[in-house]
């Protein structure tokens, strides 16, 4: 029993010494050896690689979007200007319906002129232009805006005023233009009754001539007493749809 204890521990100190030699061998290349003579659990100690940290100071709340899109600008929202070009093509727009508008007044029996100074009156957002907008915008000498102007005036479908602080005219549609054209032609209709009733009566109503005269005034009559009530009716109406 004395012999074997020199053989176990010569065992055991040859398989620290094999333990020893494998960890060498197996520690990464890189690794801090220990000082010579150091314990087995400082060697060990030694052995042991900490990783680095991979973000020394990291940042409790990262944005993942550095550089994120600013937010939406409410003036973006608002409508810009329409360009010059829109502008210029809602006014050949413009141009297009005085001319078409006129045309047919014209075809109607009203003089070219009178006819395309109304419809640009018509046509403007305030019904009121001076004599130098309308020459600008028709093409025309203002001695022909006069002229035209004079005609308007005299049917009421116009109003001829004076620009405040200013003494040069403006004219003005008629806020209810066809209806004051209308009620004018009324007084007109009644004057010609009273001639062909002097027609009839110096033609004689048994006459072929003093039968036709006679059928007309009954004709102005009639369209006299309708347009009473006609106009009558425009006024209830227009009230109802526009509250004025």
């Amino acid at each position: 029993m004395t012999e074997e204890a020199p053989r176990a521990a010569a065992v055991a100190a040859d398989a620290i010494a094999l333990a020893e030699t494998v960890a060498d061998a197996t520690a990464p290349a890189d690794a801090t050896a220990p000082a010579d003579g150091a314990a087995p659990s400082d060697r060990a100690a030694a052995d042991v690689t900490i990783p680095a940290d991979p973000d020394p100071d990291p940042d409790p709340d990262p944005d993942p979007d550095p550089d994120p899109d600013p937010a939406p600008d409410p003036a973006a929202d608002v409508a810009t200007p329409a360009d010059p070009a829109a502008a210029e093509r809602s006014k050949e727009a413009v141009s297009r319906f005085v001319e078409r508008f006129a045309s047919q007044l014209v075809e109607a029996g009203m003089p070219r002129m009178p006819s395309r100074i109304f419809a640009a009156l018509l046509s403007s957002d305030s019904g009121v232009m001076g004599s130098a907008e309308l020459a600008d915008q028709l093409r025309i000498s203002p001695a022909a805006v006069s002229g035209g102007v004079r005609y308007l005036a005299q049917v009421d479908m116009v109003i001829r005023e004076r620009e405040p602080g200013s003494r040069r005219d403006r004219y003005r549609l008629h806020s209810n233009q066809w209806y004051e054209a209308l009620a004018n032609r009324d007084q007109l209709m009644r004057r010609w009754e009273d001639t062909l009733r002097e027609g009839v009566a110096s033609l004689g109503g048994a006459s072929p001539a003093g039968r036709r005269m006679s059928e007309t005034l009954a004709f102005f009559e009639f369209l006299e007493k309708e347009l009473q009530g006609m106009l009558e009716r425009w006024r209830h109406y227009r009230g109802e749809r526009f509250g004025d």
